[in-house]
């Protein structure tokens, strides 16, 4: 491990852009992709025609799509800062928070800043810890990493190594955090098929870890078929070195080599085969979780979080292409999942994709305990058009804590971020956005908001090209969410923000 110390604004018009030609022929019928469905240790780049360029420029020209890195926003968001990478030029992934520290997640380690002034972020540490795509989450005096790319060891001097060696190493990464300007690295423990993404259970004495991981291969001696579950760590708060994996409960029982998820293509084209989870969700006041596990949703209990059982499962094999990650309402009786469209390496936010591909679902939970069940309500998908050059998805975002409203903010890659209210769940709407111009018009690009979470007042997200920016939202509907405060947010592991100790 290695410490590293260290525009112009307009309104526009909801305009539509030229559609990419054959775009939503190429998703329909590709099926899934056999790579990771998120950026990967290079982010996507594929040439685009003279042609769609000179659509983007006359779209730019027309005031339909905001210029190359050109920020635009509605008049209730204000965009306080940029805190461009550092020492860390990898790819920028998640974001937890503590106190007065957020913590940034980056391809090549993380990056720990002082928000005590939203305004000016301070940088406090960067850590070089390489293995993608580092996600990140915090709990009292630890840091949680995950790696799902393989490493010659669990060292954060590993370097690539093949899946196909036995020896190489994925999993999960714990580091000690009592001293925020020198972490340290403390224990590792390896998991089947790497973590992707994980979500922490907290108890008194003990975190619960769940580890999100898929795409199995008979070639990968650590990463067999099938891999139908997930890895659950409990971590000692007091000796964390002795973190351990003690379950992996199979959430997709079948028969056959991959298990009883969603098949995928060719039984339903365009829908990626589940062989795992990308990202879950947990609500422990409820003592619920939600699962977006690639062709299913899933929603357990975790009334054991050891033992977390599936309570229904659900598929949309119309729209959804790849279940990517999930959010509660405060009251939990509804659920919105996202839809990772094109494996966050396409433009699909244009007029031929359409407003139902590539977009959120909200779904009611009805009735009650182990009997409750997940009923589809409506799509939400940003209606303002992106270029040709501009990869655009659902991606991660967070509750606004208001009493009596369901309002979520959440990140687009360059579709930007955008805030909108799910309150009938039937007919969503959006009420605020930022975003800025495409980063070239020559190559289709992966950029833009990652994340996009609320904490104590202000909107942080993570750039993936950019940095970290900060903005604030200024409108009634979400002005109460200002008195809320946190001592600590993991946005997967969500809190009950108005019943607390």
């Amino acid at each position: 491990m290695t410490l590293l110390h260290t525009t112009r604004v307009r309104r526009r018009r909801l305009g539509v852009a030229a559609a990419a030609a054959g775009l939503l022929a190429t998703l329909l019928t590709a099926g899934p992709a056999a790579a990771t469905p998120d950026p990967g240790d290079k982010a996507a780049q594929k040439e685009i025609s003279s042609g769609q360029a000179a659509q983007d420029r006359s779209a730019i020209a027309s005031g339909e799509i905001p210029g190359v890195d050109e920020i635009v926003h509605s008049d209730n968001i204000e965009h306080l800062t940029n805190v461009p990478k550092d020492a860390l030029k990898g790819t920028n992934t998640d974001i937890a928070f503590q106190g007065k520290y957020a913590y940034s997640g980056n391809y090549d380690g993380f990056r720990i800043f002082d928000i005590s002034n939203p305004k000016a972020p301070k940088t406090v540490a960067q850590v070089l810890c390489p293995g993608s795509q580092n996600d990140i989450s915090v709990s009292g005096d630890l840091l949680f990493l995950s790696t799902d790319s393989s490493r010659s060891d669990n060292s954060c001097a590993s370097t690539t190594q093949p899946a196909t060696e036995k020896s190489s190493w994925e999993g999960m990464k714990i580091f000690d955090i009592s001293d925020k300007r020198n972490p340290k690295y403390i224990a590792a423990v390896e998991t089947a098929c790497g973590s992707h993404t994980h979500t922490l259970v907290p108890e008194r004495r003990d975190v619960y870890i769940y580890v999100s991981s898929y795409s199995p291969s008979a070639a990968f001696p650590d990463c067999q078929p099938p891999h139908d579950g997930i890895s659950v760590i409990k971590v000692p708060r007091k000796a964390p070195q002795q973190a351990r994996i003690v379950n992996f409960p199979v959430l997709f029982p079948g028969e056959g080599p991959d298990g009883g998820g969603n098949p995928g293509s060719p039984t339903n084209p365009g829908v990626s085969k589940t062989t795992g989870c990308h990202d879950i969700t947990v609500l422990p006041s409820k003592d619920l979780a939600a699962g977006a596990c690639m062709g299913d949703g899933i929603l357990f209990s975790i009334k054991d979080p050891e033992r977390p059982k599936v309570i229904d499962r659900v598929q949309d094999n119309v729209n959804f292409a790849f279940w990517h990650s999930a959010t509660f309402n405060q009251d939990a009786d509804k659920v919105v999942f996202t839809d990772e469209l094109g494996g966050g390496g396409a433009a699909t936010c244009n007029e031929e994709i359409g407003p139902n591909r590539g977009a959120d679902g909200v779904y009611d939970l009805v009735g009650r305990g182990d009997k409750r069940k997940l009923v589809f309500r409506s799509y939400f998908k940003i209606d303002r058009h992106q270029a040709d050059a501009e990869v655009c998805v659902a991606h991660n975002g967070s509750i606004i804590p208001v009493k009596g409203r369901d309002i979520m903010v959440q990140a687009w890659y360059q579709g930007g971020i955008s805030v909108w209210d799910f309150t009938n769940s039937s007919r969503p709407k959006e009420i605020a956005f930022f975003e800025r111009g495409p980063v070239t018009l020559d190559q289709v690009t992966t950029a833009g908001p990652w994340s996009a979470y609320y904490y104590n007042g202000y909107i942080y997200s993570n750039d993936i090209a950019k940095g970290l920016d900060v903005l604030k939202l200024n409108d009634r509907r979400t002005d109460p969410a200002k008195r809320v405060r946190l001592h600590e947010l993991n946005v997967q592991t969500q809190p009950d923000y108005f019943d607390r100790d």
